[in-house]
């Protein structure tokens, strides 16, 4: 575990927002703004992934001093988020993605939760769901006693990504940088692998506020239509075949851990195909679910259900 910040590191607390962007026109004006407009942000680094689109003119036209553009060379989002990364200055990171939207104050009240969890490696809080629009969707404000964990939550994060976006979280840059960051050999879920390892150094703690528009359209890499669990399961192979993990989990609980992981992206996979109207595809799933588990069965219908209705 990483020790707890010296007095002189949380004296000054600077935050470097990454953007990896990849024909992004449509909405990385209005991600930018979202984030100039958080106080507390001292850096924004936006990655251009390869653009064909004015993704790069619109950056390039917004005149902000803490704004700085890089090119990634269409290398993949793990990629553009490392080089961002390793190119910022803040001592806490935030990665936004080039169509969602920091809610108003969401920096301000995540730096405020980390002055009393000084030995956490990750801050984060919830978010609601915007449409292509920017319309709200979601209806999260109705689970008012939502709670998520705080504290070790290895155990707990690797049988399934609830955290899902990373816009809604600060990450210590060092303990970021201590990970090796995002394994750019995976096309999916690299994010939940990043925030496992990160688990693995140290406390997350969660802040009960909604932080974040996330963006579902079908341009979305996990919300696209040919996504299958197939998909996922890679990301899966390598969790659990990840040493750094491994040596923080209890003994013997890694095949419990890694079918409770499978059961929730296929229940995911379900979510998303009801979200989008394919639900002969969801009833699929949900049958994967029972062969795995029959157990789990009930509680992914209720997920599958909710989702319906934007929760």
């Amino acid at each position: 575990m990483l020790d707890a910040p010296t007095d002189a590191r949380t004296a000054t607390q600077s935050v470097s927002v990454v953007i990896p962007a990849k024909n992004a026109a449509a909405y990385i004006g209005e991600t930018i703004a979202s984030a100039l407009t958080q106080g507390d942000v001292t850096e924004m680094i936006v990655v251009d992934d390869g653009s064909t689109d004015d993704t790069v003119a619109i950056v390039r036209a917004i005149g902000d001093p803490r704004l700085r553009l890089m090119a990634n060379d269409a290398s993949g989002v793990s990629a553009a988020r490392n080089l961002g990364a390793r190119n910022s200055r803040g001592n806490w990171l935030v990665f936004l993605d080039a169509d969602d939207r920091l809610r108003p104050g969401a920096v301000t009240t995540l730096l405020t939760a980390a002055k009393t969890a000084l030995h956490a490696v990750l801050i984060y809080g919830d978010y609601n769901t915007i449409d292509s629009a920017g319309l709200t969707i979601g209806r999260r404000d109705l689970l008012k006693g939502r709670r998520k964990p705080s504290g070790n939550v290895l155990e707990r994060l690797a049988s399934g990504n609830f955290i899902v976006n990373g816009g809604i979280m600060l990450v210590r840059a060092d303990a970021f940088r201590a990970t090796g960051g995002f394994d750019v050999s995976l096309r999916y879920c690299e994010d939940w692998h990043c925030w496992c390892r990160l688990a693995a150094l140290g406390e997350f703690a969660y802040v009960p506020k909604l932080l974040l528009d996330y963006r579902l359209h079908t341009a979305n890499t996990m919300n696209a239509a040919v996504r299958t669990p197939q998909d996922f399961f890679p990301a899966v192979a390598r969790m659990f075949d990840d040493e750094m993990i491994l040596a923080k989990l209890p003994t013997g609980a890694a095949p419990r851990l890694r079918q409770a992981a499978e059961i929730h992206l296929v229940t995911y996979a379900a979510t998303q195909a009801v979200r989008f109207g394919r639900y002969r595809e969801a009833l699929a799933y949900l049958g994967m679910v029972g062969r795995r588990s029959l157990k789990a069965m009930p509680r992914s219908t209720i997920k599958i259900a909710l989702s319906y209705f934007g929760i």
